[in-house]
């Protein structure tokens, strides 16, 4: 597959910007899930259920818009005062509180009041003269007028009823022309439009949480980062991963060019792995075949490394990525690999000239030749093992896809460099800036 045209016209991320937008899809859903399971959240959803019904809109736009004018404490008011103002009923009010009104009231009780109408006793009675008086002047004329009438006991209900408690703070609530900030609905309402414009909880809801599918399916099984400087304090060992200890892990096959050189050729600088591939002369064992001689020992003109965290971390299916970049004409990987030869899927393998990707399995081994990048330049390898099949991708664009001969066993990691025999010896690196392997959740 050539992947120049869709390097330079679009078709494929740059290398540092799928690393950023996964790095801020990262930290999206981490923020996503956290304002979800938030107190904020919960709070403003609780709110929400009560400010947007019907009837608490409806409630607020009557206290918001409704004047004092329209209210039956006005018109009780109102109403009461304009008969507490009238001019006689006024006076009428004073007299109730007159001694002389008393006193004549106690004395038309008494048997004296029936000679008032005995001229002769009154002419003869100081007494009878003023109480005589006081029934023909005007202040009880108006006592006779409102007593008991319509008007007086309509004045007393509503006395009584604006002089209660209840109805002043009633009085005092709607006379207020900013009721509805007075109100607990209100708290509620500023509360909800507070965590409204909150930056999380917009991030929430203007969030789709479909963009997250990938990242809720998958979980980080494993990691590297390279913030190492060590094989010691690392989950890697050299040399080849094999299921019996009798055979030597650190070796090289005898028809390769370079030693394995038991990790002095890996260092890691600024935070990238380094496996170096070296000009120097060493003996060392490589493997010259089971019906040969096994392990013998051989002097090679070149130094390299393979590291592997086959004690450490084997995963079937999942997600599997590196970020790789390798320099020198020779041989450079990133490969899944078993206790045994067979299953092995390159997830990267450059051959000195092209890329391959591709699975071998039950004797057969599927590839893809890859032209048109730079291996020398950074680039995300990855591998989508599924259930039934095994999908290439570098940066985000599909390479190749085959669900033949799948593995049905765990698989480790492994990077090594190598010179093969038909190659020219020559000096290389491959670089890893990270590798990371996801699982389902």
């Amino acid at each position: 597959m050539n992947l120049f045209w869709k390097r330079m016209f679009g078709g494929m991320t740059s290398t540092a910007k799928l690393e950023k937008r996964e790095a801020d899809l990262a930290r999206e859903y981490d923020r996503y899930c956290e304002v979800g399971k938030s107190a904020d959240w919960a709070e403003f959803k609780e709110l929400q259920a009560k400010v947007k019904t019907p009837e608490f809109k409806q409630n607020k736009k009557m206290l918001q818009t409704r004047k004092f004018k329209d209210t039956e404490e006005y018109r009780n008011i109102t109403k009461f005062k304009k008969l507490q103002a009238q001019a006689d009923f006024k006076k009428y009010l004073a007299v109730l509180s007159s001694s002389e009104l008393t006193c004549f009231l106690e004395f038309k009780q008494s048997e004296q009041y029936k000679r008032l109408t005995d001229v002769e006793a009154v002419k003869n009675s100081e007494q009878l003269q003023r109480m005589k008086a006081y029934e023909r002047s005007k202040e009880y004329a108006l006592y006779t007028r409102y007593h008991d009438s319509y008007q007086e006991k309509e004045y007393l209900k509503l006395k009584a009823l604006v002089e209660t408690e209840d109805f002043q703070k009633r009085l005092n609530f709607w006379s207020n022309a900013k009721r509805w900030e007075t109100t607990e609905e209100y708290r509620l309402d500023t509360r909800y439009y507070q965590l409204y414009k909150n930056d999380d909880i917009r991030f929430y809801q203007n969030t789709d949480p479909k963009k997250f599918d990938e990242i809720k399916d998958y979980q980080i099984t494993f990691e590297d980062n390279f913030d190492w400087n060590t094989l010691e304090r690392a989950n890697w060992d050299t040399g080849f991963h094999y299921k019996s200890a009798q055979l030597k892990a650190n070796h090289s096959f005898f028809n390769e060019k370079q030693a394995n050189n038991n990790g002095h050729n890996v260092e890691v600088i600024n935070g990238v792995l380094n496996i170096k591939t070296r000009k120097e002369t060493v003996k060392a064992p490589a493997w010259k075949g089971v019906g040969a001689q096994g392990f013998v020992e051989k002097e090679f003109d070149y130094t390299s490394d393979i590291i592997q965290t086959g004690k450490h971390f084997q995963q079937a299916e999942g997600i599997f990525k590196a970020k790789i970049r390798c320099k020198g004409p020779i041989h450079h990987a990133f490969w899944l690999g078993a206790d045994t030869k067979l299953p092995h899927i390159n997830i990267f393998h450059f051959n000195g000239k092209n890329i391959t990707v591709g699975n071998a399995n039950n004797q057969l081994f599927d590839q893809a030749k890859i032209t048109g990048i730079n291996p020398s330049s950074f680039y995300i390898y990855t591998l989508v093992w599924k259930q039934k099949e095994l999908i290439w991708l570098i940066n985000d664009v599909e390479v190749f896809r085959t669900s033949a001969n799948l593995p049905n066993q765990q698989l480790y990691l492994a990077f090594n460099s190598f010179i093969s025999e038909n190659q020219h010896g020559a000096q290389g690196s491959l670089e890893v800036d990270w590798v990371k392997v996801y699982a389902k959740r």
